[in-house]
């Protein structure tokens, strides 16, 4: 139901008005209320505020039409359209009214089939009005249910404080920055027994929120299948499996995860379609891992996955990344690369890893200069102290 205000101090107006739309008031379409002045048309808004139009005179007593105006803007309701009557020998209050924010306008005597048609594009434009205020309403909900889940998804991983007392051997930092307001990379690590550490760095395929609910599904089955084990390629099928079995829209993971034996400095690793981690050694040279040579987790349910092995000598770093740092572009869309990367390591031979991470993360900042960051950014070190 469309719900008229006419204001207008000429009283047979109300009888004209209700004559010409009776159908459409019989009809439930329409329903007029009426006031003679600019003081009572406030007062019938008090008692109706869900009046969608006004139809004001400009020259009444008490209050005109165009102090109604100003009253009613003062509300800042873009869904009530107010459709000014004048003579049309008044064309300057017509113009003012028009400029100071009425809808449209008509003209006495009042033509009332062009009425109908100004009414309805009014009624056209308030529908489109309360559609946007809904679907903003419904952006403004979305945005903070994001907020609680960004908070969420970075509740689920290790907070990073917990690294430093690990093992007294480990130096251990990350460093996660989502593209958006959830993401899909993660990260991991935790105590398996008294000298072995599980750590991993993950980016999960597309971005967003299936993303993160993906990233979520794949940390949880990581960390528990990681607990239980220490066998890197047991950890990885077994967690590969349920994917697999479970997996929707076809999305995937690519996965770096590795076991450190605390003692020797040996890790046992499965690279599953990551990036290949580099190795920074304590006089500052730097080796990068093997390409993967497995599928990444979630496409083939019963995959064999290769394991490999590499051992860190005291005061190396293990880097790993994901595929946000090295293909972070700058506003010319040159790509950060490996090879930037690969100096950049060189220069922090001996650091800590939390040096190193920040090193990268804001070498990357500063090589993407402003430009829109389009993937996510992760970066994992471990180093045997």
């Amino acid at each position: 139901m469309v719900k008229i205000l006419s204001v207008d101090d000429e009283l047979d107006l109300e009888l004209l008005l209700t004559q010409y739309f009776r159908r459409k008031i019989r009809k439930g379409e329409y329903e007029f209320f009426f006031a003679h002045n600019g003081i009572e048309a406030l007062q019938k808004m008090l008692e109706h505020p869900d009046i969608d139009i006004v139809l004001s005179d400009i020259n009444m007593p008490e209050m005109d039409g165009l102090t109604l105006l100003k009253k009613i803007n003062d509300r800042h309701n873009p869904a009530l359209k107010v459709i000014m009557v004048s003579a049309y020998g008044e064309m300057n209050n017509i113009r003012t009214a028009m400029n100071n924010g009425a809808f449209d306008f008509a003209t006495k005597p009042i033509d009332l089939d062009d009425l109908q048609l100004t009414i309805d594009k009014a009624v056209a434009e308030i529908e489109f009005v309360k559609q946007t205020q809904k679907e903003h309403g419904q952006l403004v909900d979305i945005k903070s249910d994001l907020a609680l889940a960004a908070e969420i998804q970075m509740a689920i991983l290790p907070k990073i404080d917990s690294a430093k007392g690990i093992d007294p051997g480990v130096d251990l930092y990350a460093f996660m920055k989502p593209a958006k307001d959830v993401g899909g990379d993660f990260y991991d690590f935790f105590r398996i027994d008294d000298t072995h550490i599980g750590f991993c760095i993950a980016d999960v395929s597309g971005k967003g929120v299936p993303a993160a609910i993906f990233m979520a599904v794949s940390h949880t089955l990581l960390r528990m299948a990681g607990k239980k084990s220490l066998d890197a390629v047991e950890v990885i099928t077994e967690s590969n499996s349920i994917l697999a079995g479970e997996s929707f829209n076809s999305m995937f993971v690519t996965l770096f995860y590795g076991i450190l034996d605390t003692k020797t400095g040996e890790i046992q690793y499965v690279n599953a379609g990551h990036n290949p981690p580099y190795i920074l050694k304590a006089n500052g040279s730097v080796e990068v891992l093997p390409n993967s040579t497995n599928i990444c987790l979630g496409v083939i349910e019963d995959y064999q996955y290769k394991g490999e092995t590499l051992k860190l000598e005291k005061g190396d770093c293990i880097v790993t990344f994901t595929d946000g740092v090295t293909e972070a572009c700058s506003p010319s869309e040159e790509l950060y690369g490996e090879a930037r990367l690969e100096e950049l390591l060189k220069t922090h031979g001996g650091d800590d890893s939390k040096t190193i991470v920040n090193a990268i993360s804001d070498a990357v900042h500063q090589h993407a200069a402003g430009a829109e960051q389009s993937d996510d950014i992760t970066i994992l070190t471990v180093k045997k102290a």
